[in-house]
């Protein structure tokens, strides 16, 4: 059984098969086809919702794709679709500066981007709430009225809601305007009372989220403990994980098959944990992309930005590192900055426990060093001393800027000591059947001058490390062509004027 909020209704689901995405639930189950289906594949935004969840004395709004979120992951939350957002015969303000600013043309995309604007809105006036508290009476009046947003922000919350008309300017407008002057609403008057009615069920451990009595072989698990976790998938290694479920969900959006066994891992707390010590930073395997974002990006620069990058805001906020390996796809973008970062795997399978590096944890495509039983514990990720001189550059190379799949992803990792290079790890995605360390390339560099003739001589040294194939996303010959412009690109950026004017022959 599965308990959630449906605006402020209290839903209790029996019978849903554990594969149901919240998308069909909402169309199919609930009679809610506000919430379109574009893409079935998180790329448009049409399908977007909102989940709310307590965080301290506070709700949290997240937007997330309701076409690949299994219904596992609405336990303990509040699910608000566009349908919601009307209150007493008028429409909600994000719903009204849309009509205002024209922003609304074929109609299709809208219900997705007012549902992103809602979110935004939310969020705006939550950091001001926070920036509120440290400024004097006087300033918190004002603040209490005014939030507002720039431009960037709005794109940024913006860039996995595609409008096929083109008409991005009155829905940016829309935007600016919804998020100037937030006036309270029905869900921040509810609040107190819909933080009550989540913190009464989501501590529930439910080991069986269905057992239909018609297809008595589908059986769904939202185990709330590690132990529980580790002895449910030791005992139904043909189970599939599912955290944020961003990739797993394309085999039944996409491949129409069925996954009749799911065990929901985003219910641990143990799985969402991320730590910082004196020697790595440690990542819990169902902590997702938004949450590490902060700390990544204080941390290594490079990363945080690529992060920006990786798919959009609705992914990034139900997909995780942990899922992002161990799917093993040669083109997930978290893969090649580990692997540069020297990042290593707790892996855990029944009571037992192994740490393996993560450049051996990748065997073949789609094809990965676990064990029938084993999962994804943590992701560690070496923290540089605070005297050394690495650098990290990370470079996507994709055919739009936002939400899109790198053709090649790249992570450079050197440190240069009086002009040679000291220490070399250099990974590239889209490159392999996986993700790999460019072991020749390296191997060139190590202990040579960092400069052009050098980086040349690594260059040519790709060619023995990467043998990669043509796809719809790029030829090979231009794969090839851009991962040495990429190396070359690493040292224009981190060298002196002078040798920049000495390489650019070469780029």
């Amino acid at each position: 059984m599965i308990q959630f909020l449906l605006n402020d209704r209290l839903q209790q689901e029996t019978t849903l098969p554990p594969d149901t995405t919240v998308l069909q639930y909402l169309r199919r189950d609930a009679g809610r086809c506000g919430t379109k289906e574009g893409c079935a594949s998180g790329d448009c935004g049409a399908c977007t919702v909102v989940i709310a969840e307590p965080q301290g004395d506070t709700l949290r709004y997240t937007p997330i794709n309701a076409c690949l979120t299994f219904i596992s992951a609405l336990q303990g939350k509040q699910l608000i679709t566009v349908e919601d957002l009307k209150h007493q015969g008028q429409l909600h303000s994000v719903q009204q500066a849309m009509v205002d600013n024209h922003a609304s043309q074929c109609g299709f995309c809208t219900p997705g981007f007012v549902m992103s604007l809602f979110a935004l809105q939310k969020d705006a006036a939550l950091q001001q709430d926070m920036a509120s508290q440290k400024e004097t009476a006087a300033q918190r009046n004002h603040s209490a009225i005014k939030n507002g947003v720039n431009r960037e922000q709005v794109l940024h919350a913006l860039s996995g809601n595609l409008c096929r008309c083109t008409g991005y300017r009155p829905i940016v407008d829309a935007a600016l305007s919804a998020c100037e002057f937030s006036d309270e609403d029905q869900f921040d008057r509810a609040e107190t009372v819909t933080l009550q009615r989540l913190q009464a069920i989501a501590p529930q451990s439910l080991l069986h989220e269905n057992q239909n009595t018609l297809h008595h072989d589908e059986l769904g698990f939202i185990p709330t403990t590690l132990k529980q976790l580790a002895d449910l998938y030791l005992a139904n290694p043909e189970a599939k994980l599912v955290a944020g479920g961003t990739d797993l969900a394309l085999e039944v959006t996409q491949r129409h098959r069925r996954l009749p066994q799911l065990i929901a891992i985003s219910h641990i707390p143990q799985l969402k944990n991320i730590e910082i010590t004196d020697q790595a930073l440690i990542i819990g395997a169902a902590a997702t992309l938004s949450s590490c974002m902060p700390l990544l990006e204080r941390e290594f620069a490079d990363f945080g930005a690529l992060l920006e990058r990786f798919a959009s805001q609705q992914i990034r906020n139900q997909g995780t590192f942990g899922g992002n390996i161990a799917n093993g796809s040669p083109i997930g973008d978290g893969g090649p900055v580990l692997l540069a970062l020297g990042a290593s795997l707790v892996l855990r399978r029944g009571a037992d426990q192994r740490t393996l590096p993560l450049e051996q944890f990748y065997l073949g495509y789609r094809q990965t060093a676990l064990q029938a039983g084993e999962f994804i514990e943590q992701i560690i990720i070496p923290r540089v001393a605070e005297e050394s001189t690495r650098i990290l550059k990370v470079y996507k190379v994709s055919k739009r800027l936002d939400d899109d799949i790198s053709a090649v992803c790249g992570a450079f990792h050197i440190e240069v000591t009086d002009g040679v290079v000291t220490h070399v790890s250099i990974a590239f995605g889209g490159m392999a059947a996986i993700a790999k360390r460019a072991s020749h390339c390296e191997t060139q560099l190590l202990g040579q001058p960092w400069q052009a003739s050098s980086v040349e001589r690594a260059c040519l040294a790709l060619e023995t490390d990467y043998q990669p194939i043509s796809d719809f996303r790029a030829s090979r010959e231009y794969r090839m062509q851009v991962a040495k412009n990429l190396l070359r690109r690493c040292l224009i950026e981190t060298t002196s004027k002078e040798t920049m004017m000495r390489v650019t022959q070469y780029v």
